[in-house]
């Protein structure tokens, strides 16, 4: 046998026993429980939104199956957001274990903890804040999937769900990403917002709505009013999309695709189209203040979508109450949290 033979001999017996360690593997039971969604989770984790809630109400910090979610929503609602929005935004377990960690450190200052927890989702003008919040937490109906809100998985569900590919051309699709996915180092998806609609960045952080007066481009502005009121106004995300998709007749350039997307299906300007959190004050977990913090600091946690729902729909759910504190009395948004 010359040593080529003996190479190929060599490796083929050592393919034979990877294989045959992984096929042992592969029949051996799992070292974790499987949750509901067969992810696996380790010993220890909270796994039902009622074990979520006992964890909260202990200050304990958990580590959170993958199977829960979390949603934030205005106080009365009767489904994770608003009547006629198609989908909901949703926190990961990820940020629900940060939401643990904020309950641990300040539960003896609650305002810390609530706006804590809006600020970490990406609610915008929370310095005055005064609507009663809550925080739900639940488990997905079977079949029911939640995606990453990445422009390009907007565009898909737009595609299949509300309208043809002629409404989102390719190139539109491609401006607007490359707009947000090409930052400078210190710019962030507020001034990626205000590069692809005109709206000024202070504006719309002192939240004012966007118009003509505040730099909003023409196609921006045109598909806002095609697109007809939000589902916040009365109006439903599919009636929205159907709206724009038919009588939109301005240049469906990137600015126009992201009117739709603001107008139909709350992406705001805090929105990163990447499926992670941001907002422009300080980030709960860094102990500096909001300006001192930098762009990638202000990142928070992982979000989703999925279809809006009752919450008696949903397997299993619970409520938290978020204590807001007083308006006006939130400094710590901008000098920091620690």
């Amino acid at each position: 046998m010359n040593h080529r033979q003996r190479f190929l001999g060599s490796r083929a017996r050592s393919l034979a026993a990877l294989v045959a360690g992984l096929l042992l593997l592969a029949a051996a039971p799992s070292a974790f429980p499987l949750s509901r969604d067969g992810a696996s989770v380790a010993a220890g984790c909270v796994s039902t939104p009622a074990a979520y809630r006992a964890a909260w109400e202990a200050r304990e910090v958990r580590c959170v199956a993958p199977s829960l979610f979390g949603t934030a929503y205005t106080r009365g609602q009767t489904s994770l957001y608003p009547s006629g929005f198609r989908y909901a935004w949703a926190g990961s377990s990820t940020n629900l274990e940060q939401y643990l960690k904020l309950r641990a450190r300040y539960g003896d200052q609650p305002a810390k903890v609530g706006i804590g927890v809006l600020s970490y989702v990406g609610f915008p003008g929370l310095d005055d804040w005064s609507t009663p919040t809550d925080l739900e937490v639940y488990t997905l109906p079977s079949g029911v999937r939640a995606q990453v809100p990445a422009f390009e998985t907007w565009f898909r569900l737009l595609e299949e769900e509300f309208g043809t590919t002629g409404a989102y051309p390719l190139e539109a699709q491609r401006d607007l990403v490359v707009a947000y996915s090409q930052l400078d180092r210190g710019e962030d998806v507020v001034g990626a917002f205000e590069e692809v609609t005109g709206c000024r960045r202070d504006a719309l952080l002192a939240g004012e709505a966007p118009s003509a007066e505040i730099g909003c481009d023409r196609s921006f502005l045109g598909a806002l009013a095609a697109a007809g009121p939000s589902p916040y106004d009365g109006g439903d995300s599919r009636t929205c999309f159907a709206n724009f998709q038919t009588r939109y007749r301005g240049h469906r350039d990137a600015s126009a695709l992201r009117g739709a997307l603001f107008q139909c299906q709350d992406a705001g300007f805090l929105n990163t189209g990447v499926g992670l959190g941001y907002n422009t004050y300080a980030n709960p977990f860094v102990c500096r203040p909001a300006d001192r913090q930098s762009v990638r600091e202000r990142y928070t946690g992982r979000e989703f979508i999925l279809p809006s729902a009752l919450f008696t729909a949903l397997p299993s759910h619970v409520t938290i109450p978020l204590d807001l504190g007083t308006p006006g009395r939130r400094g710590f948004l901008h000098t920091g949290y620690c």
